[in-house]
């Protein structure tokens, strides 16, 4: 589990077997601190685990569904990547519950400065976005952020300085595609409310009445 609280941004030193699997060498620091052979690092938040370490960095496999998935196919040689080390169970919980298994990619729209901070502007599938909650959490290339503004095309977030400097994100430019992972809370009370949901439906097509539990129960009783 990770907290999508960036400890450092890395540099992809090689790609093996980038079409369908292979290996993916990164130049870190940080986040060798510690770490051993079969431990997990999240790169651009994907959880990936070590197979070799070197004095300079740290090496991973990473599989065919991983490069569907994500956008690590798509790094270029000395691109820079967010860096997170597995939280550990004394540590501080600053940020919210990264399970480091992407839900999908997003492609930055745009990216405006106001005042101190940069919004950014990310389109993504309609999966994802039925899944944000304004002043909810998603983490974006690993990196945990609060929903500022979502609607049925785009999400927005605001960044302040701190997190600018020390991740990737204010370096991508429109067009980029970023690893998107929804609040995993939020996936498990989608999954849980599906039944309900689907036979509530089923049952307007015949009834006025509707029964069971239902978003707008929920949303009457303050959930």
């Amino acid at each position: 589990m990770f907290t999508g609280i960036i400890e450092e941004t890395g540099t992809v030193k090689k790609i093996i077997g980038q079409q369908v699997s292979g290996s993916i060498e990164i130049k870190a620091h940080k986040v060798l601190e510690g770490t051993r052979i079969g431990d997990s690092i999240a790169v651009n938040g994907v959880c990936l685990t070590v197979t070799r370490l070197q004095h300079d960095g740290f090496t991973a496999d990473v599989m065919a569904e991983t490069l569907r998935r994500t956008n690590l196919g798509q790094l270029p040689i000395g691109g820079a990547v967010n860096l997170e080390r597995a939280m550990a169970s004394d540590g501080r919980f600053g940020g919210h519950i990264v399970s480091g298994h992407i839900d999908g990619t997003g492609t930055i729209q745009s990216l405006r400065k106001e005042g101190n901070a940069v919004w950014v502007t990310i389109a993504a599938p309609a999966s994802i976005l039925d899944l944000i909650v304004m002043k909810g959490s998603i983490a974006i290339d690993g990196i945990s952020l609060t929903v500022a503004y979502v609607d049925p095309s785009v999400f927005k977030v605001s960044v302040i300085p701190h997190t600018g400097e020390e991740t990737t994100l204010l370096s991508r430019r429109p067009g980029d595609i970023v690893n998107l992972e929804n609040d995993i809370i939020g996936k498990y009370v989608e999954r849980l409310l599906r039944p309900y949901t689907h036979s509530n439906e089923a049952s307007n097509e015949t009834s006025t009445e509707s029964t069971g539990l239902t978003l707008d129960f929920l949303r009457e009783h303050g959930f």
